[in-house]
């Protein structure tokens, strides 16, 4: 069973780790544990305990699939200054990814999104919410010429999908991206319509790129590496790093530095 890890604790919040798989919240359509249940058994909260209980005090959200730092308070009183925090943009996140392509060195998206059609989707959208992500390369990588022939060779595609690969899944950047809104998939959808696809996005990825990059890199490359608040009561601020998980520093040995 997939935990979190506990970088923080005081006496009003604990600052976690979650691994990617997790999901965070509990829904109806959730038939699997959650953070929130672990996050709930150990502060022995029940679901309406000062509010707190319904939420198991998490002020804000990772996807399913992404990994990382996430606060929680301990108190209603933290929970709700942290909430106005968030509300307010004074946290500071940063966000590692490894996307397709050589990205630019750095810059600003400024996209609306909203949720397209079905299937829990969202995308850039005249009528959506604001939202805005800056990013900064890290570096550019590629597999050696061997690497990427035996790759190919294991996915088995068609020559029209090879060609595709072949343009498309050659080389990639590493990037440090600091959202300045939270929109739901916010980082995935604004380097979709950028043109840079997170490594192994099983939503947003077509199939063909989906299948090439699941050989390679088993989840995707998106992580939350450090946070930046206040401490609810003392008002200090309180900053937080957390490591490249394994798995994803296994997927990286996969390639070489341009």
């Amino acid at each position: 069973m997939k935990q979190f890890d506990i970088v923080f604790e005081n006496k009003h919040l604990l600052v976690v780790v979650k691994p990617a798989g997790l999901v965070v919240n509990r829904s109806q359509t959730i038939n699997e544990e959650t953070l929130q249940d672990q996050i709930s058994r150990y502060l022995k909260l029940s679901r309406g305990n000062l509010g707190v209980g319904e939420r198991a005090g998490i002020v804000h959200r990772l996807d399913r699939e992404t990994s990382g730092l996430i606060v929680v308070a301990k108190t209603q009183s933290a929970f709700e200054n942290l909430q106005s925090q968030f509300k307010n943009r004074e946290v500071e996140k940063e966000y590692g990814a490894l996307v397709h392509g050589v990205i630019p060195n750095d810059g600003v998206i400024r996209e609306n999104i909203g949720r397209v059609g079905k299937f829990g989707r969202f995308g850039v959208v005249g009528d959506g919410r604001e939202s805005v992500t800056a990013y900064k390369k890290a570096g550019e990588y590629s597999f050696s010429e061997d690497k990427f022939d035996d790759l190919v060779a294991e996915s088995k595609l068609n020559k029209g999908r090879v060609r595709y690969l072949q343009k498309n899944a050659r080389i990639y950047s590493r990037v440090s991206l600091f959202p300045k809104t939270g929109r739901t998939h916010q980082i995935r959808v604004h380097l979709k319509h950028i043109g840079h696809l997170v490594v192994s996005d099983i939503i947003y990825a077509p199939s063909k790129l989906l299948k090439f990059d699941m050989l390679w890199c088993s989840r995707l490359f998106l992580h939350a590496a450090a946070i930046s608040f206040r401490d609810p009561k003392s008002r200090k601020i309180l900053s937080f790093k957390a490591d490249l998980p394994n798995e994803l520093k296994s997927a990286m040995l996969n390639l070489e530095k341009v």
